[in-house]
């Protein structure tokens, strides 16, 4: 399962969480972000067919990301908002597939859990 965390300003439209997702280049099976957004990707999760995930903020708090932003932790204790949340949204042993991506007032990253990242190893593996 592949989780697109999201995170995002309040000026973020749906057309620019769209566009920042469309730039991941794989298609997520759920988007996550903070509860208190999470009503803001109702849109475009309805478009997509997909679920949400609202991971609470003391969950990303501590969370390790590769990527670190003085804002983001100062305010949410973890490097990056969109990376952590995507790893709490995709469970225990879930890893990053590949850096954040920032287009404008979004940031996506997409997480992997340890079924799609054993398929997806074998599948590299056999290259």
């Amino acid at each position: 399962m592949i989780v697109a965390g999201l995170g995002f300003r309040s000026t973020a439209t749906d057309a620019d969480l769209a566009a920042a997702l469309a730039l991941a280049g794989q298609a997520p099976d759920r988007l996550a972000t903070l509860d208190a957004k999470a009503g803001a990707l109702a849109t475009l999760a309805r478009r997509l067919g997909l679920p949400v995930v609202g991971v609470a903020e003391a969950a990303v708090r501590g969370q390790v990301t590769p990527t670190r932003s003085a804002r983001i932790e100062a305010r949410f204790g973890t490097g990056s908002l969109a990376e952590a949340v995507a790893l709490v949204a995709a469970g225990p042993g879930a890893r990053l597939i590949g850096p954040r991506i920032k287009a404008g007032p979004v940031t996506v990253a997409l997480a992997a859990t340890n079924e799609h990242s054993g398929l997806q190893d074998m599948k590299d593996s056999a290259q």
